[in-house]
């Protein structure tokens, strides 16, 4: 008995200390909310930032409706007022806000491709930003998958003064080749392609494309080198270029496919 006792005592009392909490002894699932609250934080905070922000826009609102009311006597038109007010504020907050976040600092032209994918999502697209490709350096901007196939496009913001013109199959931005900028979109949506069709188990083909935002085009997409260079402004119009037809099935597949092979950057 005095073995035992000499052996198991002193050393469980000093790793199993947390077991000898009362709180563990009579909830013994405390530990695991413990371990949890990471996550749950993490929501707490998202969901208190977002009220947050009602708080403000209704805040707002009202001010505006109180001192326009208070000005004209046409309360009427003053809640009129402060609906548009919110309703305005409500709108310009999403095309500012970003998928990706803030310490990643996303480029003006991921952004702007941002806010015209958030309207396709909402026709049925599944879109990732921001997506390592894992044997490689480089970065897929956005990596959408719709009714009409799977699509990588780099967003990219040039100087405007300086013209966009395609000879002899070499794509120029003023006196400036953008051969190699072409050929690094090329690669990243061959690897994609070899990665997710791998994950999926069977072949998937990924179209390859810059959405590019500044100088003007002659064009509203044109393909070279085996990458569509669209217009900055065109890409919900070229999405809908596409020739393959997924179902809802194919395109929730590829899209958890893509989600595991292509990791967040952030």
């Amino acid at each position: 008995m005095e073995t035992a006792t000499r052996v198991n005592g002193p050393e469980e009392a000093s790793g199993n200390r947390e077991t000898d909490n009362p709180e563990t002894l009579f909830f013994p699932n405390q530990r695991k909310n413990q371990d949890d609250s990471g996550a749950s934080m993490y929501g707490a905070l998202k969901s208190s930032q977002s009220a947050r922000k009602w708080i403000i826009r209704i805040g707002a609102a009202v001010a505006v409706t109180a001192v326009f009311g208070l000005l004209t006597s046409e309360w009427a038109v003053s809640a009129t007022l402060g609906i548009i007010v919110m309703i305005a504020w409500t709108i310009y907050s999403s095309r500012r806000e970003s998928e990706i976040p803030r310490w990643r600092k996303p480029s003006a032209a991921q952004r702007r491709t941002e806010v015209q994918l958030k309207v396709m999502k909402q026709l049925g697209y599944r879109v990732l930003h921001a997506r390592a490709v894992p044997g490689g350096n480089g970065q897929i901007d956005h990596f959408i998958v719709g009714r009409r196939g799977a699509f990588a496009i780099d967003s990219e913001a040039w100087d405007k003064r300086l013209p966009l013109r395609n000879k002899l199959e070499k794509l120029y931005h003023g006196r400036f080749s953008k051969n190699e900028r072409i050929d690094e979109a090329l690669e990243e949506a061959q690897r994609a392609e070899e990665l997710v069709s791998a994950e999926l188990g069977r072949d998937i083909k990924v179209r390859a494309s810059l959405a590019i935002y500044g100088p003007g085009m002659p064009w509203d997409s044109h393909r070279l080198r085996g990458v569509d260079i669209i217009q900055g402004t065109k890409v919900r119009k070229w999405l809908r270029s596409g020739r393959d037809r997924l179902t809802e099935t194919e395109i929730e597949e590829i899209y958890q496919a893509a989600k595991k092979a292509l990791p967040a950057r952030y």
